[in-house]
């Protein structure tokens, strides 16, 4: 049976520039920012401002918005715009087609390298729930490839925007509401390619590639270490309004991606170094140069971060710079037309004798038929829907099952996807949920400490909330989830203020280590990243509790320092105070200082700081509103954090 559920203009000018990406002859990439930047800011002076807007957007939305929070699917139409010179340069369908491939890969984390991510960031990797398609309805309403070229006289071209520009030998945007605009040229000066961020004029509104770096991992393209795709990759972040890894402050490890998952890094990384490279003091991890916003080579490039994600999805929400783009109708052919095959299948919740099925949407699509069998069966059994999701229930435990769905549009129907497929758990019982009824903070269950507890998440979107107490004197508090059915994440609450949160990919174990906090009652959540949920495997649950501070670990001791650990910071956004939690293993002199968006140094406070877990209330000096870093430098090592300030 087959059932269905489910402000500172300055700043902005360092900060805020849309970038062209350089390979110089020795296989390296540089950045020409502020020839680009300069242009935008002499043509508009208001540029700078609506660049300001957008950045401040993001920060409230990545306030408002939790990091595991389920996001709507963007689809972005792409409109390809060939210009070309010599027939080298005018790059066949295939490849754009395999470049649409890889930008597709790289945003939702199925690129083939995902592997590739080391164990220490692989948690931070996120699926961005942003994609693409090429244009199958043009501003006009008439059917479209996506792809439109034009033989120019012009044999290169540069960041002055003349391939935009129909009367300079190139081609004009189509309306940047509706469409990401791609040019493809050949780019002078061994220009690998620059994007316009967010706030940028209309008619210059995009990307711009190199004609020799459009390709994929499985159809490259010609530009050496730089050929598999990466560069669209790497400047639609910048179209998204991300920023460099490592804050483009010149080697000063002042900088900042204004994204809170990112490492701190010293500079831009060239070629590919081994795992960890360290600088800034942010061992033993070190730099992220795996990023796609770092300059490695392509083959080295393989995840966004969740901070990332979520400053992408920004521009796409109510009052967002991009906020039209998810209602545009240039990934729906005209009347509908046939639709392509679905894809982002995956399984999750599975049990003994049920699974949940979920995909992509199809534009276009009026609903899905969906096929399934157990492996090896002659025949498949069939269901229509009109959603993306559906849970597959009766299947025998310990069997193998696969799956596939097609979308059926006004004129036709696609293709089959691609089969994915699945084994229901052996275990057909004997784990029962003590705790339950948990599912709202209100009503919180009560969690024994320092004693392993066994739960269910039972159902999709079912959330347990726990709560427990510390005391004078074990005030110190390590939650361990192990032992995981399925993507489950927590968070740590002290009254309505989040205090702690785990959010690693997949099984992984989660772990909050929270020392120094005030004494009291606190709520714990665990939930399943995306509503996943396992009807008869339990999670294990241990909350510890200590009068000695533990390390990530898991040890109790006097902690050493730990740069790679989040600084927290609360209220955040603050107003007239802010405290800095930290944890130091002896008594130490330590500096704090106020960083505005350029890494200037706009407030420093020198204290003494006691041994162990603890936090330090300063008072905020009169400053404008805006996104500070705070930096908390110790013996040991630094600290980061970022810090809105709103009056």
């Amino acid at each position: 049976m087959f059932t269905y559920t489910r402000t500172n203009l300055l700043r902005t000018l360092v900060f805020g520039a849309a970038v062209a990406c350089i390979g110089l002859a020795h296989g390296q990439r540089t950045c020409g920012s502020m020839e680009y930047l300069q242009q935008q800011i002499a043509a508009d002076p208001h540029r700078a401002l609506l660049l300001q807007q957008a950045d401040d957007h993001a920060a409230q939305y990545a306030q408002a918005h939790a990091a595991g929070e389920p996001r709507s699917l963007v689809i972005i139409p792409v409109v390809v715009h060939v210009v070309w010179n010599t027939s080298s340069e005018n790059v066949s369908d295939a490849r754009i087609q395999a470049q649409i491939d890889q930008l597709n890969q790289d945003f939702s984390r199925t690129n083939s390298d995902a592997g590739n991510t080391p164990a220490a960031f692989a948690g931070l990797a996120a699926n961005t729930d942003v994609r693409f398609c090429l244009a199958q309805r043009d501003p006009s309403g008439n059917a479209t490839s996506g792809i439109e070229r034009r033989q120019t006289s012009t044999t290169s071209f540069n960041t002055n925007d003349n391939v935009k520009r129909y009367n300079n030998g190139g081609l004009d945007a189509w309306p940047a509401d509706d469409y990401l605009n791609l040019w493809v040229c050949d780019l002078g000066s061994g220009l690998l390619g620059y994007a316009q961020f967010p706030g940028g004029p209309a008619s210059t509104d995009g990307v711009v590639v190199d004609y020799s770096t459009v390709g994929s991992m499985s159809v490259p393209g010609t530009a050496g270490n730089f050929k598999y795709g990466r560069t669209a990759t790497h400047e639609v972040g910048h179209w998204l309004n991300l920023r460099h890894i490592w804050g483009d402050d010149g080697n000063g490890c002042s900088g900042s991606d204004q994204v809170a998952d990112t490492p701190n890094q010293a500079n831009e990384t060239y070629g590919c170094p081994s795992f960890p490279n360290i600088s800034c003091s942010n061992g033993p991890n070190g730099d992220m140069f795996m990023n796609f916003m770092d300059y490695s080579d392509d083959l080295c490039m393989n995840l966004f971060t969740n901070g990332q994600a979520s400053r992408m999805q920004s521009v796409f929400s109510t009052g967002g710079a991009r906020s039209t783009i998810p209602t545009s109708q240039g990934c729906t052919p005209p009347g509908g037309g046939s639709c392509a095959a679905p894809s982002g299948l995956s399984t999750t919740g599975i049990t003994s004798n049920s699974a949940d099925l979920d995909w992509d949407v199809v534009p276009g699509a009026l609903s899905y038929d969906v096929h399934f069998r157990e492996s090896g069966a002659g025949s498949w059994n069939t269901a229509n829907t009109t959603a993306t999701s559906g849970t597959l229930t009766g299947l025998t435990a310990g069997s193998t099952y696969e799956w596939q769905v097609k979308a059926n549009c006004s004129s036709g129907s696609s293709a089959w996807s691609s089969t994915l497929s699945f084994t229901t758990s052996g275990d057909t019982g004997g784990c029962s949920d003590d705790f339950e009824t948990n599912n709202t903070k209100g009503s919180a269950a009560s969690l024994p400490v320092n004693s392993d507890q066994q739960a269910l998440i039972g159902v999709s979107g079912d959330i347990d909330w726990y709560k427990f107490n510390t005391t004078a004197g074990q005030p110190n508090i390590q939650i361990d989830l192990t032992n995981l059915p399925a993507d489950y994440d927590m968070k740590l609450y002290k009254g309505s203020t989040l205090v702690g949160s785990s959010q690693n990919a997949g099984t992984t174990n989660e772990q909050i280590v929270y020392n120094g906090g005030a004494v009291g009652t606190y709520k714990l959540r665990v939930y399943g990243y995306r509503k996943a949920w396992n009807g008869s495997l339990c999670y294990t649950l241990r909350a510890s509790i200590s009068g000695g501070t533990f390390r990530s670990d898991g040890i109790e001791s006097t902690a050493t320092f730990d740069a790679n650990e989040p600084l927290l910071l609360f209220p955040n956004p603050a107003n007239r105070e802010v405290s800095v939690g930290y944890k130091v293993d002896h008594e130490e002199q330590v500096q704090v200082s106020l960083l505005d968006g350029l890494g200037r140094v706009v407030h420093s406070w020198s204290e003494t700081m006691v041994a162990g877990g603890t936090a330090l209330l300063l008072d905020l000096p009169s400053i404008p509103d805006g996104i500070y870093l705070v930096h908390l430098q110790t013996e040991k090592g630094s600290r980061m954090g970022r810090l809105m300030v709103q009056h």
